[in-house]
Parts: C-alpha cells; structure tokens; sequence
C-alpha cells in the first residue's frame, strides 16, 4: 500500500461524493483509477512514472 491509497473507512466516505454520469456503465476500477490521481497529485511525479498497482 502506498501512502496515496485510501483506507477502507475513507472510500466509504468519498464515494458517494463522485460525480458517475447517468449513461454508460459504472467504472470497475473507480477506487484504483481515483487513488491513482491522488497519487499523482500529491507527489507531483509524471503519469509514466505512476505505480503498476494503480493501473495502466
């Protein structure tokens, strides 16, 4: 777990909070795809440099 991944307490909170448009299906990998721009924001580093656990 890196330090931009979200507790299970703390998803639970902030998901209901994220804007899913009305058409098209649910993202499966919203929890991975929102941690991973958190990541990305926090450290400031380059999307190609972005760990493997958060996807391509």
């Amino acid at each position: 777990m890196t330090r931009a991944q979200l507790t299970d307490e703390e998803w639970v909170f902030i998901e209901p909070y994220l804007p899913i448009g009305a058409y098209g299906p649910y993202p499966e990998r919203l929890r991975q795809q929102f941690e991973g721009v958190m990541w990305r924001f926090r450290t400031g580093g380059q999307w190609r440099e972005m760990p493997q656990e958060f996807g391509a």
